[in-house]
């Protein structure tokens, strides 16, 4: 397992990041057995929310530490402040009310990485950094970021960050693939797109990407003709992308794997620091997505793939 340095987080973080998103009471025994199963091939890093599974995915983060006695072990990255009924919640009230229910209920004092799950551009960066920096000050927070923030946006909020003395962000958690998004997954999501990939090259910013084997684009189920999947269709359906999983699979013969490991591969081989959001529920994903991390591919090779250069 290779792993990445993110400022303000004091671990080493996982190039492969846990995802969480189907953690319930209910299966609990599959959720623990899916954690000791990531843990034993290297993995130290997971993706949570305030919002995931109605909290339970907190909650269940939460009993499994404590029952493992492995919270020192573990990078948690977890994401408040998301919109609800209302409207946007990107302020100082919501941040901390959200805040305290994510620490209760992972049962701990203390989170790695904390994300603001959504943006309020109507909101200044300003206001929005000083309110994070109240929780960092306090020890109950390392690193911050953003989930679905534009580089712009970033951009700004650590300018006022440097200017003011403050910590600022210092990893994104956007949407990366080899298959581009037609359109955003839901209201307020961000794919990184050539000019979003350029700044995070030039600042070498951590990019920690949400969907990032394009859920299931790749593993061979779907055909231009196979439209049972309507999100599947909206946000990954094109001419395009077709293409990039011909590529894919023409690449993953040569080399001997297969093309959903060389989707992921694509996201763990740009020239930035960058972790894969995985979703493995099962024995053989984990085994595909630990071998597909181990996968090199050259600047040509990428370039291919994404179509920016001539076919191979």
């Amino acid at each position: 397992m290779e792993y990445i340095s993110i400022a303000g987080c004091s671990k080493p973080v996982s190039r492969l990041m846990k995802g969480t998103d189907y953690f319930f009471h209910d299966s609990y025994e599959k959720a623990a057995a899916n954690m000791d199963a990531f843990l034993a091939i290297g993995g130290n890093s997971l993706d949570t929310a305030h919002i995931y599974c109605g909290g339970q995915s907190e909650e269940v983060l939460g009993r499994y530490m404590k029952e493992r006695g492995n919270r020192d072990a573990l990078v948690i990255l977890t994401k408040g402040a998301h919109h609800d009924a209302s409207g946007p919640r990107v302020n100082r009230e919501a941040i901390a009310s959200d805040l305290a229910c994510s620490l209760e209920r992972l049962q701990t004092d203390f989170i790695d990485l904390y994300a603001l799950h959504r943006d309020d551009p109507a909101t200044p960066v300003g206001a929005i950094i000083e309110a994070l920096n109240e929780h960092v000050a306090s020890g109950s927070v390392g690193a911050i970021g953003v989930s679905n923030w534009t580089w712009q946006r970033i951009q700004e909020a650590n300018r006022y960050a440097a200017d003011h003395g403050l910590a600022g962000f210092t990893f994104s958690s956007p949407n990366l693939s080899l298959a581009k998004a037609n359109e955003p997954f839901w209201p307020g999501c961000v794919s990184a797109d050539e000019e979003t990939c350029r700044w995070h090259e030039q600042e070498q910013f951590p990019l920690l990407s949400w969907s990032s084997q394009a859920r299931g684009f790749f593993t061979g189920r779907f055909t231009p003709e196979v439209r049972d999947n309507a999100d599947l269709v909206r946000v990954f359906y094109s001419d395009d992308n077709w293409e990039r999983l011909d590529r894919a699979r023409q690449l993953a013969e040569q080399k001997g794997v297969s093309a959903i490991q060389i989707a992921l591969a694509y996201v763990l081989n740009q020239p930035f620091p960058t972790c894969a959001l995985i979703g493995a529920q099962t024995a053989e994903e984990l085994r595909s997505c630990h071998e597909g991390s181990a996968i090199t591919l050259s600047t040509e090779e990428l370039a291919w793939l994404d179509m920016s250069s001539d076919p191979q």
